[in-house]
C-alpha cells in the first residue's frame, strides 16, 4: 500500500512540472508569434499610407499575418535578398524609381526564377510579349526575363510609363498585376481615382497590401519573428564578367574552358538558356565566379 501511494505522489508530482513546463512552453510560443501592432500610417513609394480606416487595416494585417507564419517562404526571401537587393537597390536609384519598389519584386516571384501558368518568367514576371516591348531578347538560346539586371530595368520602364499616366506610384504599382487597360477601366467605371477606393479582382485588391506587408517584414523581421543571424543570409556572388560578341557554338565547352561548368554558368547566367550562344547580334555579357568564390568544379575543393 505505502509502495502504492508513493508512485501515486511520484507520479503526480512529475505530472504537475510537465504540465507547469507545457504552459510556460506555450506562453513563450504565443509571445514570440505576436505581431507588431499596426501603426497609424506607413510610407510607401515615398507616399504616406493612412491606415486608418477599417478596411485598410484588416487586409494589411491578413497579409502580414499570411507571411509572416509562412514561415519557411519568408525565411527563404530574406536570405534571398541580402543577395540579390544590392543590385537591385542600385539600378532603381540609376532609374529613379523608389527603392520601395524592390518589394514588387519579392511578392512577384519570391526572388526566384518563377514561371507562372500563363508563362510569365524571372524575378518581374514578364510576359513575351511585354517583355518585346521593353526590349529584352527571348529566343531559343536566351531569355532576357531571366536576366535580373536588364528585367529591373524594364520593370522601371514600364512603372515609368505608368507614373506618367496615373501620377501616383501606388497606382504604379497596382498597373503592374491589372495592367494599363484594366486599372484605367476599374477607375472610370467607379469614378475612383485611389487604389483604396477601387474594388477590384482578388489579386489585384491584394497586390500593394502584399508589397506593404513585405516591406514591413523586411526591414524589421525580428519583429515577425524571423531570427536569421547574418552569417545565414546568402551571400552577393562574387564574380566578374566577359564581353561575349562572337558565336559560342558549345557553352558547356566554352565553361570548361574557364574553369567553371555548365551548372556555374546556368546558376549566374539564368537567361542562358540554350546550348550554344550564335543568334545575332551578338553582344552579352556573362558572368563567372571568381577564383576565390565557392562556386565552382566539385574536385576543384580537393586540391
Amino acid at each position: 500500500m505505502k509502495i502504492y501511494i508513493i508512485l501515486l505522489l511520484t507520479i503526480l508530482m512529475f505530472g504537475c512540472k510537465d504540465e507547469i513546463s507545457q504552459k510556460k512552453i506555450i506562453s513563450q510560443t504565443s509571445k514570440q508569434n505576436e505581431l507588431p501592432k499596426l501603426p497609424l500610417k506607413m510610407t510607401l513609394f515615398g507616399e504616406t499610407i493612412d491606415l486608418q480606416d477599417e478596411d485598410i487595416r484588416e487586409r494589411l494585417e491578413n497579409e502580414l499575418i499570411v507571411n509572416s507564419y509562412f514561415h519557411s517562404s519568408t525565411t527563404l526571401i530574406i536570405k534571398r535578398a541580402n543577395r540579390f537587393f544590392p543590385n537591385i537597390e542600385k539600378l532603381l536609384k540609376e532609374e529613379k524609381i523608389h527603392d520601395d519598389f524592390k518589394y514588387l519584386s519579392v511578392i512577384e516571384s519570391n526572388l526566384t526564377q518563377a514561371r507562372s501558368p500563363a508563362g510569365a518568367l524571372g524575378f518581374w514576371q514578364f510576359m513575351p510579349q511585354t517583355a518585346s516591348e521593353y526590349n529584352l531578347v527571348v529566343n531559343d538560346e536566351i531569355d532576357e526575363r531571366l536576366n535580373v539586371h536588364k528585367s529591373t530595368l524594364a520593370a522601371c520602364a514600364y512603372l515609368r510609363k505608368s507614373h506618367a499616366e496615373f501620377k501616383n506610384w501606388v497606382l504604379a504599382a497596382a498597373s503592374y498585376n491589372r495592367g494599363l487597360n484594366g486599372l484605367r477601366s476599374d477607375m472610370e467605371n467607379q469614378y475612383a481615382t485611389n487604389y483604396f477606393d477601387i474594388e477590384m479582382n482578388n489579386e489585384t485588391a491584394r497586390y500593394v497590401f502584399r508589397i506593404m506587408a513585405m516591406k514591413l517584414i523586411l526591414e524589421n523581421p525580428k519583429a515577425y519573428g524571423f531570427n536569421i543571424n547574418s552569417s545565414d543570409l546568402y551571400p552577393e556572388r562574387k564574380t566578374y564578367s566577359t564581353v561575349i560578341n562572337s558565336p559560342i557554338e558549345d557553352l558547356a565547352l566554352w565553361a570548361k574552358n574557364k574553369g567553371a561548368n555548365l551548372k556555374i554558368l546556368r546558376k549566374l547566367n539564368p537567361w542562358l538558356i540554350g546550348n550554344s550562344l550564335t543568334i545575332q547580334p551578338l553582344n552579352y555579357t556573362i558572368d563567372l565566379p571568381i577564383a576565390s568564390y565557392n562556386l565552382k568544379n566539385y574536385l576543384d575543393y580537393k586540391k
